[in-house]
């Protein structure tokens, strides 16, 4: 049976008042934060009475979501949504896969624990935030009888207000051997070196250090993915096809520190729900690698979302308190620190969500009008939304979703 929209999970009440950010910190490293670039189909501005209506208004039982809205602006619309019951797919129709797992991949009796399970779910609650996560096999693997090539991580280091909570979730190459293997290397890598610095990492997060901790996150994905290189080599595998697009999120345990720490390399998704309006806050990358880029940055100012902005004029930074330099980076780092607001949901994923989020509104709506209502979902509840389909999209799936009480 397939669980309802109901949940009987930790519920947490969006209210409370907005806490400025800590000096220093900045919103949107990686590239130049302003001005936006184009959104996906499907964004645009909603006006007073339809935010009225979607967000705030009440449910209608047995109410679609509303189709696509034209390109105009960089805010989803979200009408009333279908929150009466669980939905098996959004779009014109169902998708060609089934819906449920049909064939296991294939087991070797001497190597049982390189089995991967069809789907990991996991969640908890720590100072301001919620948390939710899930990784799903998709449809195509689900039917190919192949692994799931999406890892997932959850992890807390510490104890009591100083801990920081890891969201690590990588994805391995498509079409290559082991490819499954490499993404949960790349995130077991990822939680040794932040555990091991997580003392340090905590306290910049807390102190809004925001050059300390860029510097020191690069080097630590840097050095974990050189890991994963070398790794390759002693199976001798062809390090560029054992590799995986890492993402990663720190949150602190501390009640009064509400900055997310998002970072890591690859493709992938980055969004929040704000207001009942998605925003596609995904860091922007240049294709320059090794030094810094000139101009790199924004003047202090403020986003039209009230963010605070703050300079990076590449000065060089001293070494790294967290780890040696490793070798020049292969990828485009990206890196995003944010201090969340009462009532915001923040939603980390990989390309077999992040795709449809952008290309199909239906989802954005469905997930908008469900993540609104004001209550945290349930483990159930939560993958029954991660896992809603859209007919060309069929990909594996991880998501961790953070609500802010």
């Amino acid at each position: 049976p397939r669980p309802g929209a109901a949940s009987g999970g930790a519920r947490a009440a969006l209210r409370g008042p907005c806490e400025p950010p800590p000096p220093g910190l900045d919103h949107a490293v990686g590239a130049a934060a302003l001005p936006p670039g184009p959104m996906p189909p499907g964004f645009r501005q909603r006006s007073p009475q339809e935010r009225t209506n979607s967000v705030t208004g009440p449910a209608v039982t047995g109410a679609g979501p509303a189709g696509p809205q034209p390109p105009t602006a960089s805010r989803l619309a979200l009408p009333a949504a279908d929150r009466a019951g669980h939905r098996d797919h959004v779009g014109s129709g169902p998708p060609t896969y089934d819906a449920e797992p049909t064939a296991l991949p294939a087991a070797d009796p001497d190597a049982l624990d390189d089995l991967v399970a069809d789907t990991v779910l996991d969640g908890a609650h720590y100072g301001a935030c919620t948390l939710r996560a899930v990784s799903a096999r998709g449809d195509s693997a689900r039917f190919r009888g192949e692994p799931r090539r999406d890892a997932l991580l959850t992890a807390r280091f510490g104890q009591g207000d100083a801990a920081l909570v890891l969201v690590a979730m990588a994805t391995g190459a498509r079409a290559t051997t082991g490819a499954h293997r490499a993404a949960a290397e790349a995130c077991q890598w990822m939680g040794r070196a932040v555990g091991r610095s997580q003392v340090r990492l905590a306290e910049d997060i807390r102190t809004g250090r925001r050059g300390e901790l860029k510097s020191g996150l690069h080097r630590l994905t840097d050095r974990s993915l050189g890991k994963l290189r070398a790794s390759a080599t002693l199976q001798g595998i062809d390090p560029d096809e054992y590799t995986a697009d890492l993402r990663c999120l720190l949150l602190p345990a501390d009640p009064d520190c509400r900055t997310r720490v998002f970072f890591g390399v690859g493709e992938g998704g980055l969004f929040r729900l704000r207001g009942g309006e998605w925003q596609d806050i995904e860091p922007r990358v240049t294709e320059t690698r090794g030094g810094p880029v000139v101009g790199f940055g924004s003047p202090p100012a403020e986003t039209p979302e009230g963010d605070r902005l703050t300079m990076d004029l590449g000065i060089p930074t001293p070494p790294s308190p967290y780890e040696p330099a490793p070798q020049a980076p292969r990828e485009p780092f990206r890196f995003r620190a944010s201090v969340a607001r009462p009532g915001d949901t923040l939603l980390m994923c990989t390309d077999g969500l992040a795709d449809p989020l952008r290309g199909a509104p239906e989802l954005c709506e469905y997930l908008g009008g469900r993540w609104s209502a004001g209550e945290v979902p349930g483990l159930a509840a939560f993958l029954a939304d991660t896992l809603v389909r859209v007919k060309g999209y069929a990909d594996d799936r991880t998501a961790a979703a953070v609500w802010e009480a």
